[in-house]
């Protein structure tokens, strides 16, 4: 079928799902929480036959990284699931309500965006999250994995899909992409489609933003800083970067460079290579190196831009904390950036100053996660500023309305004078 034809008609059941009560959402998230958890050996052998297909390719390790779905990823969706469930309903609150006269009342309601089409690569659990938040919000998905997950999709598709469908959502509630030529078409959906949220590289990401009239929400880049500041302290610095780096390296919200204050660059360059050793390969500055034990790669102006999504940590020393707020604010993704110091006035500056979706003082930048924000889940990371920024949530996913309830009155009244507004809030 056209994918304009399915388009059309997911647009159709978006008005559908956009109406139904937050309760019939919560059965069906209960529902495919259930059906994940019932047919996991399923869905991990549709896993390991991507994962052996990856590796035969060569995939990078990163990707295998991204593309594994075990037991602990498919444990944190369903908790995820579990707390969106827990969530009030974000549909139909009232964020505003005013007397514009007495019979003239103003109302600001939430609701769903529509269709929301989301391409990710590599991470079937981004497939779970997505459409999870999607039904919590009464928002319809198009999705397109990447096929180096197209097993492991197929089948949490297939779930999800059936399970949603049992509880009572429209069948047009999420559907699948499944070859790649779908994506250049359904980018011209813009009269269908309300949202794209590219997950991938940079060059997918510019690919998709300069191929569609569509609203693109979402990052192309996670290059993470760590700036420890004259006043840190270094026994948190050193969890810190080390947390930030390796609990799980190909991750968006890894660190990717190191800048030090070149007071502290003689403590912390020993002290993280020791920890370090044979874990992370360093890149350094002139001034990094020297203070080095060991051999370290000398970084060059790519290194300072680059998101490595390995064990490969950039380290540079800074004169000041308007050096390092320079630095990530040029060289950076506007993602997540931290200050470790225990000086109140530099990290207030370090907030304020760096041009960031996330800015953090004394702790992991791998923090950024909408699970670990408590928003359930996220659809991804938006380093734009419009709309959403940071882990898209829920409200991400949501948009507004106004409601004007009238008496038969006519603007002609007020423009002569005849009646006049209060504006009153109730």
């Amino acid at each position: 079928m056209h994918y304009m034809t399915i388009a059309k008609e997911i647009k159709n059941d978006s008005f559908k799902l956009a109406s139904t009560e937050g309760s019939v959402r919560n059965d069906a998230l209960r529902e495919i929480a259930s059906s994940l958890q019932k047919n996991s050996h399923q869905i991990f052998a549709a896993n390991t036959v991507d994962l052996e297909i990856g590796e035969k390719e060569g995939l990078a390790t990163p990707l295998l990284n991204r593309l594994m779905f075990d037991e602990h990823k498919l444990s944190d969706c369903i908790n995820g699931i579990k707390d969106l469930v827990s969530m009030p309903d974000p549909l139909f609150d009232t964020l505003m309500k005013k007397k514009l006269d007495n019979d003239l009342v103003l109302a600001k309601i939430t609701c769903p965006i529509g269709v929301i089409g989301v391409i990710f690569e590599s991470r079937p659990d981004a497939l779970v999250q997505i459409s999870s938040l999607c039904v919590k919000s009464g928002n319809c998905a198009i999705l397109k994995g990447g096929s180096e997950a197209k097993n492991t999709n197929r089948v949490l598709f297939d779930v999800i899909h059936a399970a949603g469908t049992k509880a009572g959502l429209p069948s047009g509630f999420a559907v699948l992409i499944e070859d790649r030529a779908g994506i250049d078409e359904l980018l011209k959906c813009h009269d269908s489609i309300d949202l794209i949220i590219p997950r991938g590289s940079n060059s997918f990401v510019q690919h998709i933003m300069s191929n569609s009239r569509i609203p693109v929400m979402g990052h192309a880049d996670g290059v993470c800083h760590i700036y420890v500041d004259q006043d840190a302290d270094i026994q948190k610095a050193i969890p810190v970067i080390m947390d930030s780096k390796m609990q799980y390296t190909a991750a968006c919200n890894a660190v990717e460079t190191l800048l030090i204050h070149k007071d502290m660059a003689e403590m912390i360059i020993p002290a993280i290579e020791d920890i370090a050793k044979g874990k992370i390969i360093f890149r350094g500055d002139e001034k990094a190196v020297s203070f080095s034990g060991d051999q370290w790669g000398n970084a060059s102006e790519e290194d300072w831009g680059k998101e490595y999504l390995d064990n490969i940590l950039s380290v540079k020393t800074v004169d000041d904390i308007s050096e390092a707020v320079s630095h990530i604010n040029h060289y950076g993704s506007h993602h997540t950036d931290t200050i470790i110091t225990e000086n109140e006035d530099a990290a207030e500056f370090f907030m304020t100053n760096v041009d960031s979706a996330g800015v953090y003082k004394n702790c992991s930048t791998r923090f950024a996660d909408g699970f670990r924000y408590g928003f359930g889940a996220e659809v991804g990371i938006s380093t734009g500023k419009l709309h959403a920024r940071g882990p898209v949530g829920i409200d991400g996913l949501i948009t507004y309305k106004y409601r004007l309830m009238g008496d038969g009155n006519i603007v002609a009244d007020y423009a002569t004078g005849k009646r006049n507004f209060k504006f009153i809030s109730i």
